[in-house]
């Protein structure tokens, strides 16, 4: 490769890789949520009498509240850590910070995938998966934090990628729980080979982000090493230097010029900003992300994974909720954080942006209001099956949408710290 030029991402290997990463930072959570009726199962209370009744079991949503508590241990690590990792990458280098989480997200997932095999009581069963759910969130929050800060030294597309990457990963936990439920085989082993599938997931992922310091282009990017472009323009004279000599110039005014020109002075590097610096920066995206993230997090899996189709009882009524409100959001919201790869609207510091991120939490009462059974306090305005998938498909797709282009229009580390100064012949 000649000096000062951009070398190629051979064969799309780093944004393949980065690809994949965004799906298994998402993995963990998504396979998580989609397993609901499993964890259902696993602690639904049956009383001692043992009578074959309808009031022998006890809904696991009222014995544990188990979505509500889900929701918060596993959001509430997600918020704290995100935070924490503002102040962790000063002191926590950033292979430890990646490899570490991505090595605890395995432990955990695999001590999950165990426990399928083990019998417990259901009290137990809730401790160890709330520990394990507050957990697995913290090392992804650390994870994504850390990738998203490699990604910021990357052109945008491959932000894109990281986050269409993300986006999949629903998909690839929906599509592995309907392939499940169709398998046929008893609970056990399909909860088994459902909770491995993430296992392989990660450690693909783990390649991925070895493998990129061995790929160039990825090198060129992430080394924060950059010469300086006095150093090569030091290092082209001396290279015509020693050409004129070797040709048998030796008074060549090259070398009157190297000789007479003084050493040049070392610049001050620019210090690493200040927390609050990088907020003053980045709080309208930062605004506009909290705000999509509030209102997807608030209904979705806790309150639109208890709605139920209207149509009774029959196939459609067991694969409804599987198919119309994971599969669908997943679908929708990677095929939303794709479309950024296309156009970018609105652009710019807009205010119009954090209107379309406010106009999101219609979608609360709209959920609230369709088909749940058992509810006492809540009207049913919207019992149609076809009302809750138009509200999902808006819903997820404004979600995918949103949070991309919030990442694609956020300040990249230039126009925070300044711009990399510039590479003889680069382009």
């Amino acid at each position: 490769m000649a000096r000062g030029d951009v070398p190629e991402d051979g064969y799309h290997l780093v944004g393949t890789s980065f690809f994949i990463l965004g799906l298994g930072t998402l993995l963990p959570w998504n396979f998580f949520i989609t397993a609901i009726p499993y964890f259902q199962a696993r602690l639904a209370i049956v009383n001692v009498t043992g009578e074959p009744s309808e009031g022998n079991i006890t809904s696991p949503g009222d014995a544990f509240n188990f979505n509500n508590w889900m929701t918060l241990l596993s959001q509430l690590p997600l918020l704290l850590f995100t935070l924490l990792n503002s102040f962790l990458y000063q002191c926590i280098p950033e292979m430890v910070r990646i490899l570490g989480s991505l090595l605890g997200i395995l432990t955990l997932f695999i001590l999950t995938a165990a426990l399928v095999k083990v019998d417990m009581s259901p009290e137990l069963f809730f401790s160890i998966t709330m520990a394990s759910i507050w957990f697995i969130n913290s090392f992804c929050a650390i994870l994504q934090g850390s990738l998203f800060g490699q990604l910021g030294a990357m052109p945008p597309t491959y932000s894109t990628l990281f986050l269409s990457g993300q986006g999949l990963a629903g998909t690839f936990a929906a599509l592995a729980m309907l392939m499940s439920m169709a398998s046929g085989v008893d609970a056990q082993t399909s909860a088994l080979g459902y909770f491995i599938t993430p296992c392989v997931g990660i450690l693909v992922s783990i390649v991925c982000y070895l493998s990129l310091s061995h790929l160039e282009f990825a090198r060129y990017y992430l080394d924060k090493k950059t010469p300086h472009p006095q150093a090569y323009e030091l290092e082209t004279r001396a290279e015509l230097l020693q050409a004129d000599e070797k040709n048998d110039f030796p008074g060549s005014p090259q070398k009157v010029v190297l000789a007479q020109e003084p050493e040049p002075e070392k610049e001050p590097k620019p210090g690493n900003p200040s927390v609050l610096a990088v907020l003053r920066k980045i709080w309208l995206m930062a605004l506009c992300i909290v705000l999509v993230f509030t209102v997807t997090l608030s209904v979705f899996p806790a309150i639109t994974a208890m709605v139920t189709s209207s149509r009774g009882p029959g196939k459609w009524s067991q694969f409804f909720n599987p198919i119309c409100c994971f599969l669908l959001f997943n679908t929708m919201d990677w095929l939303g954080r794709s479309m950024t790869s296309y156009f970018l609207w609105p652009e710019g510091d807009g205010r119009l942006l954090p209107l379309l991120a406010c106009l999101r939490f219609l979608f609360v009462p709209l959920f609230m209001l369709c088909h749940t059974p058992k509810r006492s306090h809540l009207p049913v305005l919207f019992p149609q099956d076809a009302c809750f998938i138009t509200f999902m498909l808006l819903f997820a797709l404004s979600n995918g949408y949103l949070v991309s282009l919030t990442m694609c229009l956020a300040p990249r580390p230039e126009d925070i710290i300044g711009p990399r100064m510039p590479e003889l012949g680069g382009t």
